[in-house]
């Protein structure tokens, strides 16, 4: 409106055209700023010590990684699965772990023994990983194969036992067997897992009145186990005493028979040396052999002999009486 009251009319001011160059350069600066950063975060990956990395390309697998830092053809060219083949895990049968206690599963932990008993038994598993690439494409499942297995193989075990081994000293026994046939059976299944150990938690009998009178035959073993093991001590303790009695007896034994056979070759050989002087003299032998036995017979005794002479016949006269004290004749 002018001044003297008229309007003026002006030309609407024409429109900027927007800059198609600048939008192109900044659509492209932008795409290339979200490749560099796909890129960036695509290109590589990390694996701890306790992983190994399957990398696999265009769905195939190209690679097993370590633990450390790797390249990668990024945009989904190459995938990588991790998976934690150093580490044991495990799987609980019977029971179910909660918190600091553990809640029971009469399902899987109630088995018929060999001797048609009712048990309750509860499983311990220890697994690793041994193959990461079968582990996570040959099956579909492979801990609730392993699970279904031991579970499978405890029942097989625990049926073809008794009662009395299931509860008391058999446990190592079944547990072996266990680990053996899992082992076997993983071997031909190739899903990637590897058994570490199988441990009986617990067994029981499956009413209060069984379990009471399984414990007191436990107890009794026991007691049986002590006193067995207070007879060999002191069996361990006696025997070397009575070792050394019987070694102290033959060692006398020795000495007496050694002796009895010097005296004895003594003997003989005091006899052949008489004998040898009787044949050369054979009276005066005899006669010394007989005045030896006289004195050996009468010790206390003292005795004169007088031989007359042209007579055969020897007076043996007690003389002390006859004699003084000085030596003359009364």
């Amino acid at each position: 409106m002018e001044e003297n009251g008229t309007y003026r009319w002006s030309a609407p001011k024409p429109k900027k055209q927007p800059d198609l160059k600048k939008i192109k350069r900044t659509a492209l600066l932008t795409v290339l700023f979200a490749i560099v950063i796909v890129f960036g975060l695509t290109c590589y990956y990390t694996v701890d010590d306790k992983q190994q990395a399957v990398v696999t390309t265009f769905g195939k697998v190209t690679d097993i990684t370590d633990a450390g830092v790797h390249l990668k053809l990024p945009f989904g060219i190459q995938q990588v699965e991790k998976v934690d083949v150093n580490v044991y895990q495990k799987i609980t049968l019977g029971y179910n772990p909660v918190g600091s206690g553990y809640t029971v599963d009469d399902r899987e932990s109630a088995m018929i023994t060999g001797d048609y008993n009712i048990v309750n038994v509860d499983f311990f598993v220890e697994y690793k990983i041994s193959d990461p690439v079968q582990y996570l494409y040959s099956s579909n499942d492979p801990e609730n194969i392993l699970r279904n297995l031991v579970q499978s193989q405890v029942r097989n075990v625990v049926g073809s036992s008794t009662v009395d081994s299931v509860l008391t000293d058999g446990k190592e026994n079944i547990q072996m067997q266990v680990r053996t046939l899992v082992t076997d059976i993983l071997s031909q299944y190739d899903i990637g897992l590897s058994l570490v150990d199988v441990k009986i938690q617990d067994a029981e009998p499956p009413t209060q009145e069984v379990i009471e009178a399984f414990k007191n035959v436990e107890t009794a073993k026991q007691q049986a186990e002590t006193v067995i093991n207070d007879a060999k001590a002191y069996k361990n303790a006696q025997l070397p005493q009575a070792q050394a009695k019987a070694d102290k007896l033959i060692q006398n034994a020795q000495y007496l028979k050694e002796k009895r056979i010097n005296e004895a070759t003594e003997q003989v050989a005091m006899f052949n040396a008489m004998y040898q002087e009787y044949a050369l003299n054979p009276q005066v032998t005899k006669s010394r052999m007989y005045y030896e036995a006289i004195s050996q017979i009468m010790p206390g005794v003292k005795l004169y002999i007088n031989t007359s002479s042209g007579s055969d016949v020897q007076m043996l006269l007690p003389l002390e009486d006859l004699v003084s004290e000085g030596g003359t004749a009364k």
